[in-house]
């Protein structure tokens, strides 16, 4: 099930800061990261778990290995972080490891993204959004403690939108990619199979290590927790609409 747009009909504001985060997300990876052939910037940037953990920056080439085995499978050239290591935990999530990757999250967030800038207000969305970016990245440290392979891209603060809709939107219907059908299903149905498959699928390598096909699935299950907990605390005093309520 692929999403392809949803029902903006109650939306009343231009989601201005949702656009300026997709539009630096594209700068960032196609400017600084040069499209993705840029390893020395992404490697300098992105969140080591054992950096975060430690509060070191790790500056030297770190073999890789298979976490049920113990062999190598691989090295990865980090490089200094300029600055602390904790500010990585920001900058990752403006960053993508592929074209794939950046379209996929940036989709998600241009569907789903105005309608919460909508209902919070710009500031209160900004904030938001960050928040649970940073929450997610912590929930996959938490899970990849001894991990030197780096974790970036916007996917874990995106979680948290779509935790922070399926609590506000439940049933604002989705326009998807059924298979080769095109159909409409309420946002819970959506974006509940969507965690579910986060969680599965996260349960199945926490064995290994959260992110053994590559995927940061505990950072998924984090931002979008994170979401739901933090929504309706940021939507306090918001009409559904947008703006305030009164009393």
């Amino acid at each position: 099930m692929f999403p392809l747009g949803d029902d903006n009909t109650g939306r009343t504001t231009v989601p201005i800061v949702n656009y300026v985060l997709i539009a630096i997300n594209v700068l960032v990876f196609v400017f600084l990261q040069g499209l993705g052939s840029n390893d020395k910037f992404t490697y300098a940037y992105a969140t080591v778990p054992q950096e975060i953990v430690t509060g070191r920056d790790v500056d030297k080439p770190v073999v890789i290995q298979d976490p049920l085995s113990g062999e190598p499978v691989g090295r990865i050239d980090l490089q200094p972080t300029p600055g602390s290591v904790y500010l990585t935990l920001l900058t990752s999530m403006f960053m993508h490891g592929g074209i794939a990757h950046i379209f996929g999250n940036m989709l998600f967030l241009f569907i789903f993204g105005d309608n919460l800038e909508n209902r919070l207000g710009h500031v209160r969305y900004l904030i938001f959004y960050l928040l649970c970016g940073i929450i997610a990245s912590l929930a996959h440290v938490l899970m990849n403690m001894d991990s030197y392979i780096p974790s970036l891209g916007a996917s874990g603060a995106i979680s948290g939108v779509l935790g922070g809709y399926i609590l506000l939107y439940p049933r604002n219907r989705v326009r998807v990619l059924l298979f080769n059908m095109f159909t409409q299903v309420p946002a819970y149905v959506a974006l509940g199979l969507w965690f579910a498959f986060q969680l599965i699928s996260g349960l199945g390598f926490l064995g290994g290590g959260s992110r053994v096909d590559g995927v940061a699935y505990a950072a998924h299950v984090g931002g979008f927790i994170a979401g739901l907990v933090l929504i309706k605390i940021f939507a306090l005093g918001r009409a559904e609409g947008g703006g305030m309520s009164t009393a």
